[in-house]
């Protein structure tokens, strides 16, 4: 289940909240650059609506809620592992955060697959383990940000891709501030979460992945046959 409690939307308005969705909007503007199709859908509703696809220029958006409790901020609700979706039918899925926040990750990354269609891309933003955030996660009986269940490494996400046949295109770390709320305005905190500064000489704690799906068809050939040798290559002619 995706945000299982309210807490995570409390603190989604809150300030800390509220930077890190604007700061992922922006992050995306440039990631769905050479995103193109008909069809966009993003797995999990992270944020107040739908800001993190406002950048896209695919029209045909969606938004897939994973319970009754968010169905105001999604178009569909369904389980994320088992999509009302036809096969092959998306050209681009976005998980914003959604492997963390569901039970079974891999289920999801594979229902995700199996929506998209061939050469589509696949859009994964997530925290990674060894930073303060990931630390913060870790330490808190209640993850997080609140409701988070684990976090996930960019390399694991990508083996995880690899085994699905997926070309990795672009990963991007950003998040470079503390997991606390900023003293400034959201607006000043937004350009130090996506660059480091000379004050914020953090690690980063979150990562965007951009992979392409590869659909090999196998071509088959037909076995050509032997020319079967002949024993007697012919009668010897008679000398004169």
């Amino acid at each position: 289940m995706t945000d299982p409690d309210p807490v995570l939307q409390q603190w989604q308005r809150g300030q800390l909240g509220r930077a890190l969705i604007r700061a992922e909007a922006q992050l995306l503007a440039t990631t769905f650059d050479d995103v193109f199709g008909l069809e966009l859908l993003q797995l999990g509703t992270w944020g107040a609506g739908r800001e993190l696809l406002a950048p896209s220029r695919i029209r045909r958006q969606s938004v897939i809620a994973d319970s009754v409790e968010e169905s105001g901020r999604g178009d569909i609700v369904a389980r994320l592992a088992h999509l009302p979706i036809n096969n092959a039918s998306v050209d681009a899925v976005l998980l914003p955060h959604t492997l963390e926040l569901s039970a079974d990750p891999y289920a999801v990354l594979r229902e995700a697959d199996r929506v998209l269609m061939a050469e589509g891309q696949l859009i994964v933003l997530g925290f990674r383990p060894l930073s303060l955030w990931g630390v913060r996660a870790a330490a808190s009986p209640a993850g997080f940000p609140p409701g988070l269940r684990r976090t996930l490494s960019a390399s694991r996400v990508s083996d995880w891709l690899g085994l699905l046949s997926y070309e990795i295109v672009s990963e991007r770390a950003y998040l470079y501030r503390l997991p606390r709320d900023p003293r400034n305005s959201i607006d000043t905190a937004i350009p130090a979460m996506l660059h480091r500064r000379w004050f914020y000489p953090w690690p980063s704690a979150a990562y965007v992945i951009k992979a392409r799906k590869r659909v090999y068809t196998l071509t088959p050939i037909r076995p050509r046959l032997r020319e079967r040798r002949q024993v007697f290559d012919g009668l010897a002619e008679p000398s004169a």
